[in-house]
């Protein structure tokens, strides 16, 4: 969970060339898309066909909209869309639930790693039955996360700063409430300057708290893989975990409080993966 532009791609990407575990993309887009993968190389292609293969009538659900009426943040200003968020709720839960098991039955692995980010999303996700879901909350310094959606040189919509801290407050916010009402052993947050700064012993203690023994993977040759939807960075093949230069203006006063205020709340969330604060909880047993 989290906002956008905060890291879950680079994330995604480097927790699926761990062993066990397939890179899904942003599995939001699956409805929306009909199921079809963003990029038409063969291998994603007739992974995805197989994957829809197993999932019967999605196109009703599809119909239904409920990228708009459930999942989004903005869903929640819908406030006569609530007949529409009933009818939709039990076979959207139903398609997700077959989607996640289509998926690692054909990847073959026990961990599918989904970076879609909404918060609503990861709600309706925490009723599924047939799946152990992990919730990590991905936070990124709000100034780049600004700096960001203001950027002009990516395909993706821009969006002016007061606009941009608006979107972050109602996400975080959501992503609070979201967060703390899931089990605490399946729940962390991590913050994106950390993984950064500690790859190998932030990824070790993610792997660790999902239960997984797998290698830590290289992190100057990571692999992208097959995923349905992600941003420009699947588009290449490979891709390294490193830190962008510095930047030396850090914004507005106005910009810097916001950080603050926000970063200050979010700080406050427990488990935080890479750190170990007194009363943490336990990291569970390694799968074997």
């Amino acid at each position: 969970m989290g906002a956008g532009r905060s890291g879950s791609t680079i994330l995604g990407v480097t927790l699926g060339n761990c062993a066990d575990m397939f890179f899904a993309g942003e599995l939001d887009k699956w409805l929306p898309r009909g199921g079809e993968p963003k990029r038409k190389d063969p291998e994603r292609t007739k992974f995805w066909q197989s994957v829809r293969s197993q999932i019967a009538d999605s196109d009703a659900v599809r119909a239904g909209q409920p990228h708009r009426y459930l999942e989004r943040s903005s869903a929640l200003l819908r406030v006569r869309r609530g007949a529409a968020r009933r009818r939709l709720r039990m076979p959207y839960r139903r398609v997700m639930s077959e989607l996640y098991a289509a998926v690692a039955s054909t990847a073959g692995t026990s961990y599918v790693i989904d970076t879609s980010h909404y918060p609503l999303r990861a709600r309706e996700l925490q009723s599924l039955q047939s799946v152990e879901l992990y919730l990590l909350l991905l936070v990124r310094d709000p100034r780049d996360v600004v700096a960001s959606f203001a950027k002009d040189d990516v395909a993706e919509r821009r969006f002016n700063p007061a606009t941009t801290r608006l979107y972050l407050s109602l996400t975080y916010l959501l992503s609070g409430w979201v967060f703390v009402k899931h089990p605490r052993e399946r729940r962390a947050v991590l913050f994106y300057e950390d993984l950064l700064d500690d790859p190998h012993g932030v990824v070790r203690d993610l792997l660790d708290r999902l239960g997984s023994d797998a290698e830590l993977p290289d992190f100057n040759l990571l692999l992208t893989g097959i995923p349905l939807h992600g941003n420009r960075l699947v588009d290449a093949a490979s891709v390294s975990l490193k830190r962008a230069p510095a930047r030396d203006d850090r914004g507005s006063l106005a910009g810097r409080l916001f950080a603050t205020l926000l970063l200050g709340g979010l700080s406050r969330l427990r488990p935080r993966v890479g750190a170990n604060p007194p009363g943490d909880a336990p990291r569970p047993a390694r799968r074997r």
